[in-house]
């Protein structure tokens, strides 16, 4: 482990550790969090999506940082998907338990609220289903169509804010690898099992859980985005 490992572990620690080791801390944030869940979701998903991708970025080139690569510009990014994903959580723990019962699922609705039961275990999977097959995909494609753009303009702030060329960049896309490893891989394989996990958990554990996927998140972007560059 080289120095600089260290050094973000070290930082990766003391971001987290307060929330262990203070009680009054955890409570803030999580009574923060359920009074200001969309702003909470910008900070979340900019911070730590964003160092899944400087893990990413280590991965492939060996440092947490390269000219060009534009942390601030992603984090950006990141915030603004970080909205678009806790509206997506809304839409789906709400409307996937009402479609279930719809479809003669007894208890679907308050299956949500008890203990384990094998129908809360269908409703989970359900929704991390829907959420994932008829969302997700379109956030990939526009991450990748945001991580395009910051590259073609140097990772600069000034460069992000030009016009997206979106129809340029959507044509030029790697499909093979966006569709046989992003869209057919991480999906069914990790994501739809991994919200199935944070639809089961209490809602006070689903918050930091979804944080922590959030770095997962930027982690295996990252990777796609290195297959692409092959």
């Amino acid at each position: 482990m080289k120095r600089q490992d260290i050094i973000f572990a070290f930082g990766f620690i003391l971001l987290f550790l307060p929330f262990f080791i203070s009680q009054s801390v955890f409570d803030f944030y999580i009574d923060f969090n359920k009074a200001h869940g969309m702003m909470t979701s910008f900070v979340k998903f900019a911070v730590l999506a964003t160092l899944g991708e400087l893990i990413g970025l280590r991965l492939r080139t060996g440092n947490y940082y390269q000219a060009g690569f534009g942390i601030l510009p992603r984090a950006i990014v990141w915030g603004f998907l970080g909205l678009t994903i806790k509206l997506a959580f809304v839409i789906f723990a709400t409307g996937t338990p009402i479609f279930l019962s719809y479809l003669g699922v007894q208890g679907a609705v308050d299956a949500m609220k008890g203990d384990f039961s094998l129908v809360k275990l269908l409703v989970a999977f359900a929704t991390s289903a829907c959420l994932n097959l008829i969302y997700a995909p379109v956030m990939m494609t526009l991450h990748k169509i945001t991580d395009t753009h910051i590259l073609d303009n140097g990772g600069t702030l000034s460069g992000f804010m030009r016009p997206i060329q979106i129809s340029r960049i959507f044509i030029n896309l790697n499909w093979d690898v966006q569709w046989n490893f992003v869209f057919k891989k991480t999906i069914p394989f990790f994501w739809i099992p991994a919200h199935t996990i944070t639809f089961l958990l209490p809602p006070d554990f689903q918050v930091l859980f979804a944080a922590l996927l959030g770095i997962v998140l930027g982690v295996l972007l990252a990777i796609a985005s290195l297959k692409s560059s092959k």
